[in-house]
């Protein structure tokens, strides 16, 4: 690519009257002034938990830690007693614990989905938040209202205040610990008769680990991600994953890598917990009619396979009689982890299937000219998984009569994720323009204490962002050598190829800008063509780069504008915010 198609639009970053902003802004994202909400008490409640730590210090705090699990463990449960709470006390909430680096959220919306469907009240803890942080404890379904966030806050926030001690390192717990505390809290208060429980990061030494009976395990398909936390081998990883199991408590897990599933085996036969491997989705189809999934694309069906298991080990467990009818059952072999049962799943269960939402992975939202296609693969396998998606998603749209059709991608990473071998991942999607932009909703405020980020500067974000844009340059150099993603002797768009649908390109390549905020990368996509997303006025200078400009008429004039926004949830949670007005109310 050459040097010229390569922008960097900081606008209000770089603006001569922007000193006082940028001041601020490398005291960290959460010096920009704040505006008064409506929702002020809730707002406040936010702002305050923010204080508490963030997940990036929380992960460091971890690192230090983890010669000892032990020592982390324990002061949960003693932040778990000074909320007024013991371990013994979480029993009530039959909980579904559920671990894994892909699709544990997916696979916890599932489970959480079909055992809505048998009329059950459900709790969910999850994280993280695409919009707002109430999002990450729902009640059948539904994050907790404003109102029921801000009493159990204050509740929670007031009873470790006046229990802490300064002079010891337990004085108040991090943010995600403190979620944690809230969420057990809150199902408990409302008496739910389960909880689906995410595991934050990992599992051996993940704050949610207190857990000491829940009903029934699982584990998702596994990856690479966390290194500098969970090891930098699948194997590592797998151990640490399977630091859930619990004696006598049954636990299913998905087809792994050999090395990875046998270390589960060994972590689940040295403390006798059953473990049992999931079929495949298709052996429960098997008889009956095809199962139809609310969630899109091909590998949530390993993640439907395995919400299955899990629901239908917990009626079981709890007595319930219509948990599907059991087919013939299949002998392990020796060595091999035992199958878990080939059943009918029942209509309640292919209701729940049909029905479950979460928005944010594989998501479609068409607008207009404009398709919206958001998933917050952040992990190497996981994009691999969103690539299909979309391409099989592009493969499936009605091409337009006449006009041209123009391939945008949205993109950032955070943390230590390898962003190099995400966008290689997405090189051969034959993007038009690709977009780089930090995870910031809007440049002059942070009005919404949801997505404040306080462990970062706007400079650091901005920098990181440059060096995606450099990656994807580079990348866009080398891109004569031949699409990994092709099958040799078929042409592109083949039947054996998963560039399924030929794209013409413009003459400008595969042009690349980077943007100082999700607002104005979004303002420039849509071009005032999204009939929700119509901010007020654009702002100056967004077009002064000739690229921008001659981007702008390619995306004013296209017949289908096709985006695709991933690398991180947050980016996506960013987007959806301007997108879907109502998830902010």
């Amino acid at each position: 690519m050459s040097r010229a198609r390569c922008h960097a639009l900081f606008l209000a970053a770089v603006s001569p009257r922007g000193a006082t902003t940028r001041v601020a802004a490398r005291r960290g994202l959460s010096a920009w002034p704040v505006l008064q909400e409506p929702d002020m008490e809730y707002q406040d409640a936010v702002r305050t938990l923010n204080t508490l730590q963030t997940n990036a210090n929380y992960l460091e705090m971890v690192k230090r830690e983890r010669g000892d699990p032990q020592t982390q463990l324990e002061a949960m449960k003693l932040y778990l007693a000074r909320s007024g709470l013991q371990v013994e006390d979480l029993d009530q909430l039959n909980i579904i614990h559920i671990t894994g680096t892909k699709g544990k959220g997916s696979t916890c919306a599932f489970t959480e989905r079909i055992l809505r469907s048998y009329g059950l009240k459900t709790g969910f803890f999850s994280s993280p938040h695409l919009v707002q942080v109430r999002e990450r404890i729902r009640i059948n379904g539904q994050p907790i209202s404003s109102e029921l966030f801000t009493k159990h806050f204050w509740r929670l926030y007031h009873r470790l205040e006046e229990t802490k001690d300064d002079s010891s390192c337990v004085s108040m717990p991090g943010y995600f610990r403190f979620l944690t505390l809230m969420a057990f809290h809150v199902f408990l208060q409302e008496k739910v008769d389960l909880a689906v429980v995410e595991v934050g990061i990992g599992g051996a030494y993940d704050c949610t680990n207190i857990i000491r009976k829940p009903v029934v395990c699982g584990i998702t398909s596994l990856g690479i991600d966390h290194t500098g936390l969970l090891g930098d081998t699948m194997e590592k990883i797998a151990w640490q994953k399977g630091g859930i199991f619990k004696s006598g408590v049954p636990a299913f897990t998905v087809l792994q890598p050999d090395e990875p599933l046998a270390v589960l085996r060994d972590r689940a036969q040295q403390i006798s917990c059953p473990l049992y491997l999931c079929p495949p989705l298709q052996a429960l189809e098997e008889g009956g009619p095809p199962l139809t999934l609310g969630l899109e694309g091909e590998h949530q069906r390993s993640n439907a396979a395995l919400a299955l298991q899990l629901a239908r080990c917990w009626l079981q467990q709890k007595g319930y009689q219509d948990a599907g009818e059991l087919k013939a059952s299949r002998p392990s072999l020796p060595g091999q982890l035992p199958p878990a049962p080939v059943f009918q799943p029942t209509p309640h269960m292919q209701q729940g299937l049909r029905h479950t939402e979460w928005p944010g992975r594989t998501q479609l939202l068409r607008r207009g000219p404009l398709t919206w296609y958001l998933d917050g693969a952040h992990t190497t396998s996981s994009m691999q998984a969103c690539v299909r998606w979309f391409r099989q998603a592009l493969h499936r749209c009605e091409r337009p009569d006449r006009g041209s059709e123009v391939r945008v991608l949205l993109f950032n990473s955070t943390g230590d994720r390898d962003s190099a071998a995400l966008l290689k991942v997405l090189q051969p999607c034959q993007f038009d323009y690709a977009i780089f932009c930090p995870n910031l909703v809007e440049m002059a405020s942070t009005d919404n204490a949801d997505q404040q980020n306080f462990t970062v500067t706007l400079d650091q974000v901005l920098l990181r962002c440059l060096a995606h844009q450099q990656h994807w340059s580079r990348l866009h150099e080398e891109r004569a050598s031949p699409d990994p993603w092709s099958t040799p002797g078929q042409e592109q768009g083949g039947p054996a190829s998963l560039l399924l649908a030929p794209h013409p390109h413009h003459t400008h390549g595969a042009s690349s800008l980077v943007f100082s905020c999700i607002s104005h990368a979004l303002q420039w996509i849509t071009q005032g063509r999204d009939p929700v997303f119509q901010p007020p006025s654009p702002p100056r200078g967004l077009l002064a780069h000739p690229v921008a400009y001659s981007g702008a008429m390619v995306l004013q004039e296209a017949a289908a504008v096709h985006v695709l926004v991933t690398g991180s949830l947050h980016l996506v949670g960013g987007v959806l915010k301007l997108l879907e007005p109502s998830l902010s109310q």
